[in-house]
């Protein structure tokens, strides 16, 4: 009968994956930084600069209405590690760098999960969800880390790269005259990490792609020669300023443009890597954590058609930091050869959310008790199974106008609600005027994906779609009340700034670029400022 095909559907598709799984995958997540949706020229025709992300989605599945689970860092990552949004896991807004605190200790995260289910774990790259005490990726499921702990323009370097505006590089002698510079971190290096060590201070900018490349591939040897399955989170710098391309762009190139070519080939010789595993071993996943960073102009990522009209029209941005989908619809593919089917394009409502409760459904684990989550389980997504994904999928303020980490928009199947809009700055300066939405501005994104004309208030669609929108609402909120949530410490002390050496200006280290001798330890908890001013 319908009614016995509807039952045992969900459990068909359980045994389905049972047996397409045999053996635990290595899982490998990509996330780049500040990417645009139109970076990718599977996407976007008008970009030439990624061949081999262009083969990776020839290869595997294109899921382009996936979305990251906030507009910026932090809040973004913690979601992806944790599978809850920021209103439940605590984590609203960016980590400084001088945070005690970060991701909540009461937090599970998806690398504590693969490693109690037998797996090696390795983070590269940048962290940002706090590094001082045990919120260090080594104390939060990592038996790995190389990295930033912060994003790479939290700090001086020698050679800062292109930013705007472009910032000094570090000062070299105590006597040194310091020129203060809006949105530059002048008085402290960049640090690079090795677990708890420091091997660099300042970082060398130039070479960050290459190292972090390397240092995948150790990992990867390292858990191989293990016999141990492994998950790698590697969180590129790419395409966050400053940008740092290897070689001053050909003529006719851009910065942007030939700093996305260095990330492409990086991914490429990851997906090199993973091949060399046998077919079939390793799910690789690349996305984004939120769209680009508008108020950097040509140093910003291509939006693709996802461009805000309506916002741009008032001024400000309809990027980075906003609900508009250019701030969180971000690229994204899954490749896993005889898994997970090739040249497929699904339009199926995903998150970043859901790779926690995915991966871990994948290797045979459980989901932490206690606590909702906001991410599903997505494999028969992923296998070509099914193209259903979220009913509603809520997108928080993170960092425009109204309260970071409120639901500010709403996504019921096409139509998108928004309750705030505003104050997120553009490229000419503008942060367009904060605006409360009662009731709300909806758009059908099937009819209008640029987000150019909502519906009209007295239309038939309007008033037949708003009571379906208030509902789901309503409910995502007392959903969130319900549920175990977490706060995350947002306070600072200058103790807990990563500084290799206090005696030098800038925490700068000894001897030459990269080598060791940092004195700094996040583990030890000290009180006294240990940064040279």
């Amino acid at each position: 009968s319908p009614r016995a095909v509807l039952v045992l559907t969900p459990m068909l598709v359980g045994l389905w994956a049972r047996c397409v799984v045999s053996r635990q995958p290595n899982f490998i997540v990509i996330l780049a930084d500040d990417v645009g949706w139109g970076d990718l020229g599977a996407n976007w025709a008008e970009t030439k600069e990624t061949p081999h992300l262009d083969q990776l989605a020839a290869e595997g599945t294109r899921f382009v209405d996936f979305h990251s689970a906030a507009s910026t860092c932090s809040p973004s990552r913690a979601s992806l590690l944790t599978g809850r949004l920021g209103l439940r896991n605590g984590v609203t807004h960016n980590f400084a760098i001088s945070s005690l605190g970060g991701l909540p200790l009461n937090e599970t995260t998806l690398a504590e999960v693969l490693r109690e289910a037998g797996y090696s774990t390795g983070a590269i790259g940048k962290w940002h969800l706090g590094h001082h005490g045990r919120h260090h990726p080594s104390s939060r499921g990592f038996d790995f880390y190389f990295g930033i702990p912060y994003s790479h323009d939290m700090g001086c370097t020698d050679s800062p790269g292109y930013n705007l505006p472009p910032c000094p590089p570090c000062p070299r002698h105590g006597t040194t005259a310091r020129v203060a510079r809006k949105d530059c971190y002048t008085e402290v290096a960049l640090p690079l990490l090795e677990n708890v060590t420091i091997v660099q201070q300042p970082v060398e900018l130039g070479s960050l792609a290459r190292r972090y490349t390397e240092e995948a591939a150790r990992f990867i040897q390292r858990a191989s020669d293990s016999g141990r399955p492994f998950f790698l989170y590697l969180a590129l710098a790419h395409m966050h300023v400053p940008l740092s391309p290897p070689l001053p762009p050909a003529p006719g190139r851009d910065i942007y443009g030939a700093s996305l070519s260095e990330m492409d080939v990086l991914v490429g010789r990851i997906k090199e890597l993973a091949d060399s595993l046998g077919r079939g071993s390793t799910l690789l996943w690349f996305t984004g954590d939120n769209g680009p960073w508008a108020q950097k102009c040509e140093l910003a990522g291509r939006l693709g058609p996802f461009v805000g009209a309506w916002q741009r029209q008032r001024g400000g941005s309809s990027a980075k930091q906003t609900t508009w989908e250019g701030g969180h619809r971000v690229p994204a593919l899954v490749y896993w050869p005889g898994r997970v089917p090739a040249r497929r394009t699904s339009h199926a409502l995903l998150s970043v959310l859901d790779i926690f409760p995915t991966l871990v459904a994948l290797a045979g684990a459980a989901l932490p008790p206690n606590r909702r989550f906001d991410g599903l389980d997505v494999s028969p997504v992923l296998f070509g199974w099914s193209d259903v994904g979220h009913k509603v999928l809520l997108h928080p303020n993170s960092g425009a106008a109204g309260k970071v980490g409120e639901v500010e928009a709403l996504r019921l199947a096409q139509y998108k609600a928004f309750y705030t809009t505003g104050g997120a700055m553009a490229c000419d300066g503008s942060t367009g005027p904060a605006e409360r939405h009662q009731p709300p501005l909806i758009f059908n994104l099937d009819r209008d994906i640029q987000e150019q004309e909502p519906l009209d208030v007295a239309s038939r669609e309007y008033q037949a779609v708003l009571p379906a929108l208030s509902r789901a609402y309503a409910q995502a909120l007392q959903d969130i009340a319900a549920d175990n949530v977490s706060v995350a410490d947002y306070s600072q002390d200058p103790a807990a700034i990563p500084c290799c050496n206090v005696q030098h200006v800038g925490c700068r280290c000894r001897g030459t670029p990269g080598g060791l001798g940092s004195s700094w330890d996040p583990h030890v908890e000290k009180r006294t400022p240990r940064l040279c001013l």
